[in-house]
């Protein structure tokens, strides 16, 4: 992994876990707006690192707990996870006993999907990653609801760095098959599952919802996947703020609560809805 970081260290911390398809620093927008009260800090997954190997997902979560150890973190303040982000975060979560205070979910990739089919989605998935290095960022309104060129450069040094391998690896010890992981009810309470309600990631925001019961479910009406995110980084920001210092959303216009159920389809729609939840409507 490759961390970056912004902020100072004696504030609390925010750590947070990035998307398919791009760098950690894909968060330095959002981090560099609460830097002066938060240490934020942004790994980029081993996938993505120039020279190193995909081992397994526990072995991505010791290499955080190594920094944050050596860095002599011992509480989180909020944990920010974004699409497949949420896979590791929840993992972390599960497995490793530092306390964490407040948990957020951005259009969090809560899939369940067998081991074969996650196989058959590798080709498909490493294709359209490397294209986006291969065209400088040219195909990204292939994959993605936008086509903004702030964020390009994410993509462009992530695929530079993707090696098929590393990929393979990957899914073959993500969004398995297999119950969601416990939380505490108290850990819930201070969990935010966010989705914006035309993005494909819309679908699973009924089983979690089902199975932690004592979370917070906004969905922002009108907003397509990390839409909030990638275009109002400030109000992001100052949404997590909210979070932090109230356990509640900020006043916004467009967040709602309302129940929705959504179904999948094949191997191949999977793997474009994992990298670019705009793609398939079903």
């Amino acid at each position: 992994m490759v961390f970056k970081t912004t902020g100072n260290k004696s504030n609390s911390v925010i750590l947070f876990f990035h998307a398919m398809g791009v760098t950690g620093e894909s968060s330095m927008p959002v981090a560099e707006k609460m830097a002066e009260k938060y240490y934020c800090i942004m790994p980029t997954s081993t996938v993505y690192c120039s020279g190193q190997r995909y081992q397994s997902k526990r072995d991505e979560i010791q290499q955080i707990v190594r920094f944050l150890g050596n860095h002599g973190i011992k509480e989180i303040e909020l944990i920010v996870a974004s699409s497949i982000g949420a896979d590791l975060a929840m993992a972390f979560l599960t497995e490793i006993k530092i306390p964490v205070k407040h948990v957020f979910f951005d259009g969090g990739q809560f899939a369940q999907i067998g081991k074969a089919t996650r196989k058959i989605m590798v080709p498909f998935l490493y294709i359209a990653m490397k294209s986006l290095y291969w065209s400088k960022g040219k195909t990204l309104k292939r994959i993605m609801w936008c086509d903004d060129d702030k964020i390009k450069p994410y993509f462009i040094e992530a695929g530079k760095n993707l090696t098929y391998g590393n990929l393979r690896r990957q899914l073959t010890d993500s969004l398995e098959d297999k119950p969601f992981s416990e939380l505490s009810e108290e850990l819930q309470k201070h969990t935010f599952w966010e989705f914006g309600s035309i993005e494909e990631h819309f679908k699973y925001r009924n089983a979690v919802m089902q199975t932690y019961i004592y979370g917070n479910f906004p969905v922002f009406e009108g907003f397509n996947h990390m839409q909030y995110q990638i275009q109002n980084p400030e109000g992001f920001s100052r949404m997590l703020e909210t979070i932090i210092e109230t356990d509640r959303l900020p006043e916004l216009a467009f967040a709602m609560w309302y129940r929705g159920k959504i179904v999948m389809k094949n191997a191949y729609e999977l793997a474009e809805n994992i990298l670019s939840p705009n793609l398939i409507r079903i």
